[in-house]
């Protein structure tokens, strides 16, 4: 079966579900992000989880994106992200 691919973004989507993965002490965490305009009109602004441990955040913006039928992509400025989890890439202009 093929791997997963998640692009690599500078900043939140607005089109997507973005995972937000960074370090704190020696804490891998994250958050996700999901932009009202994805939600047909069930929300009223962009939501943004708490702070989660990142394979917590990961599965979470996993199993959002599957109910709503919309892409991840993913801010990992500190290099976070674990290649069980899929390829990350950046698309080449």
């Amino acid at each position: 079966m093929p791997k997963n691919r998640f692009e690599k973004v500078d900043e939140t989507q607005n089109d997507a579900i973005t995972l937000t993965l960074w370090k704190e002490e020696e804490k891998k965490l994250g958050s996700v992000n999901c932009p009202a305009a994805l939600s047909e009109g069930k929300l009223t602004s962009d939501v943004t989880s708490d702070k989660l441990p990142a394979k917590d955040a990961y599965r979470s913006a996993i199993r959002l994106a599957n109910t709503m039928k919309v892409p991840i992509v993913v801010m990992d400025p500190q290099e976070l992200w674990e290649a069980e989890w899929g390829d990350l890439y950046r698309p080449v202009d």
